[in-house]
Order: C-alpha cells, then sequence, then structure tokens
C-alpha cells in the first residue's frame, strides 16, 4: 500500500496546498473559508483562518520560495496572502470577473498567476508594487465555456487550459513588464500574450485536470468519458494518445516522471499511467489495494456504483449489495478524489511523494520509493 499518512481534517475538502516544508497544511472544508494546520509535536493543529472571501474557495496554490498563498473563489474574486509575523494579510488581486473563479496556479517563477473562470476567461495575475495590489491581463474569446484547470509550462510563458467545452488549449503569457526576453524559447518565441498556440480537440466530453510534464516535453489531460490524453512535441505537428479505461472518469492529473502519471478522480483510487520505451502510454494499475465482492457484477449495481460516486450518495441508499460493492472498490478514499499536489522540491525531474484529497474530507499522503514494480519508469 503506498498511502503512508491519512487525515480527516473536515466532513468534505475542496482543494489543498502545501507549504514547501511540508510543516503546514492549507484546505478549504467546502465553505468560503481557508484553514492552516501545523504539525506541532506530532499532532497537526489549526493555527489560522483565512477569512475574505463570500463564497467557496475553489482554489489554493502555496508558492514554495516566496511563501504566499493565492486563493480563487466562486465569489469571483482572488487573494494572495502574506505572513506578517503571526498573521496571514490578504491583498487584493483585481480580476475583473463576472463569473465563479474555479482554479488558481502560481507560475514555475512565482512573479504571476493564473486564474481559471466560468466566465470563458483566464486571468494572467502580476504584482504592481506602486499600488501594492495584483492586476490582470484577461486571455478573451477563446474559450466556449468554463475553465476549469490551468498548467504552466516550466518556461513561465505558456500555459495550457482545460474547458468544458472539450478541449485543451496553450497560449502564451509573455508580459512585458514581467518577463525576461531570454525565457522566450521554442513554440512561444514570437508569440504575443494572449495568443493561442495550439488548440487540442481530442475529447468530445468535459475537460479536466491538466498538467506539463517536468520537462515540458509532454502534456497530459483527462476527460469526463473515462479517457486520458497525452501530447507530444506541443507545436505545429503534435503527436498525441488515447488511453481509454474502464472505471469512472478522473479529475486531476500529476506527472511524477516524464514516463510515470498518477490521476485521480470519481473512482476514488488513485491510477497509474506509464509510458514504455516506444512512448507507447498505457494504464498500469490502481495505487490502492481494492477488495472485491464473490458476487458477479450486476447492471443495477454498477448504474449505482457510479451514481453514488459521482453524487456522494449515501450508504444507506439502495439495495446492501450495492453498497457493499460501491464502498469497496475505493481505496482510502471513501469519494471523490477531486485534487493532487506534488511533495518536494518544485521543478524537480521526479516527484517520489504526493497527497490527495477528496470528497470524503481526507487528505492522504502517498509514497511511491517501495513500488518495485513502478522503479523502472520513475
Amino acid at each position: 500500500m503506498a498511502a503512508v499518512e491519512v487525515h480527516k481534517f473536515a466532513q468534505c475538502i475542496t482543494c489543498h496546498a502545501w507549504s514547501r516544508d511540508r510543516s503546514m497544511l492549507a484546505f478549504c472544508p467546502n465553505n468560503n473559508e481557508v484553514h492552516i494546520y501545523a504539525l506541532l509535536q506530532g499532532k497537526w493543529e489549526k493555527l489560522h483562518v483565512l477569512q475574505k472571501h463570500d463564497q467557496i474557495v475553489s482554489g489554493i496554490d502555496w508558492s514554495a520560495r516566496s511563501n504566499k498563498i493565492v486563493t480563487a473563489s466562486h465569489d469571483r474574486n482572488s487573494y494572495v496572502w502574506n505572513l506578517e509575523g503571526s498573521e496571514w494579510v490578504p491583498t487584493l488581486v483585481i480580476l475583473r470577473l463576472n463569473r465563479a473563479a474555479l482554479c488558481v496556479r502560481w507560475s514555475p517563477r512565482e512573479n504571476k498567476f493564473a486564474v481559471g473562470s466560468g466566465a470563458k476567461i483566464v486571468c494572467i495575475c502580476y504584482y504592481e508594487q506602486e499600488n501594492n495590489w495584483w492586476v490582470s491581463k484577461l486571455i478573451r474569446k477563446r474559450h466556449d465555456s468554463s475553465v476549469t484547470s490551468v498548467a504552466w509550462h516550466p518556461n513561465n510563458i505558456l500555459l495550457a487550459t482545460a474547458s468544458t467545452d472539450g478541449k485543451c488549449r496553450i497560449f502564451s503569457t509573455f508580459i512585458k513588464v514581467v518577463d525576461a526576453k531570454e525565457s522566450r524559447t521554442g513554440p512561444s518565441a514570437d508569440s504575443k500574450f494572449g495568443e493561442q498556440i495550439l488548440q487540442l480537440d481530442l475529447s468530445f466530453t468535459w475537460s479536466f485536470g491538466v498538467r506539463w510534464s517536468p520537462s515540458g516535453n509532454t502534456l497530459a489531460y483527462v476527460g469526463h468519458n473515462s479517457m486520458i490524453y497525452f501530447v507530444d512535441d506541443v507545436g505545429p505537428s503534435p503527436l498525441a494518445q488515447n488511453v481509454a479505461f474502464r472505471d469512472l472518469p478522473l479529475r486531476d492529473v500529476l506527472f511524477l516522471s516524464e514516463r510515470l502519471v498518477i490521476g485521480v478522480g470519481f473512482d476514488c483510487n488513485p491510477m497509474v499511467f506509464a509510458a514504455d520505451e516506444r512512448g507507447i502510454w498505457s494504464f498500469i494499475k490502481f495505487l490502492g489495494e481494492r477488495k472485491t465482492t464473490s458476487s458477479g457484477p450486476k447492471y443495477g449495481s454498477q448504474f449505482s456504483e457510479a451514481f453514488g460516486k459521482l453524487y456522494g450518495q449515501p450508504k444507506q441508499g439502495f439495495n446492501n449489495d450495492t453498497n457493499e460493492h460501491s464502498r469497496s472498490r475505493g481505496g482510502v478514499h471513501e469519494n471523490c478524489i477531486n485534487c493532487i499536489v506534488p511533495l518536494g522540491d518544485p521543478g524537480s525531474s521526479k516527484v517520489k511523494r504526493f497527497s490527495t484529497s477528496g470528497l470524503d474530507g481526507k487528505i492522504v499522503v502517498w509514497d511511491m520509493e517501495n513500488q518495485e514494480d513502478l522503479a523502472e519508469y520513475l
């Protein structure tokens, strides 16, 4: 079993993030607050509650270098929190959104961050020191629906987005007052801010999590049709692969190395995908232990199982056989996993530990050190 730590902090967790040394944890307990816990004498204790948003906090990211926390919420606002003494102080972010902010992510150099929204807009935010606030430049009229996930390329310029219009897009986010000219390499060398580098039409359903590999040579994103998509050689002639699986859809994805990917979602159990020597991706296994019932699968139980996981059906819902089968499918998590976060130094070519959180209120830390069958991919 790869799970090494299991923490139950709330009834439901929307998103979470760690400090660089992993001594502090920030998460949203499915409301308008952000709770910050610290590990003190072997126990997790609540130190701070960030209360500035009016609606559910949908995104949290904790910068490793500057120790800043950025939050995004359904109230259409975002704040950057700075630790001053013993208090976290919010700094205003001007997003100019008329719909909910759905996701947020710091850039690799932490001089800007991206916010995806239900307004079909992506906000690229940077700091204006003279006014002591964060302003945004908007990528407009590119998406046909909500932007559910954003991912930064290691070069700090390219940004990948996933949207419920079923498409994955890559944009240039070059801003003269923020980015250095020497950072413009590859497909973004001559592009202006907001210019679309590539549009991927691989999925015909909602698209959710999207991530770059550590080198930036491969892009992965997931769809609501129980498929994961891998794209190599991003540019004029990209190479794409689709991997279909028989289980419930994924919500987020993470590269552990150039050849190993973890997907999490409605099946309540992290899924492992790997590429062979030829670069062909395939599903390898579930990371958590999965128990099976002695009775064979039934159409009714399969439907009830999917319904229960997608909509958080309580245990006393259908018949006992269905509930037993549904509860046994997952591993450590008992409901949809909606967030996966790498642990370790940012920018590292390999990730040995990561954490997941979900609608069951658990935060689980996973360790890949003892996964001998996956050692060749790490």
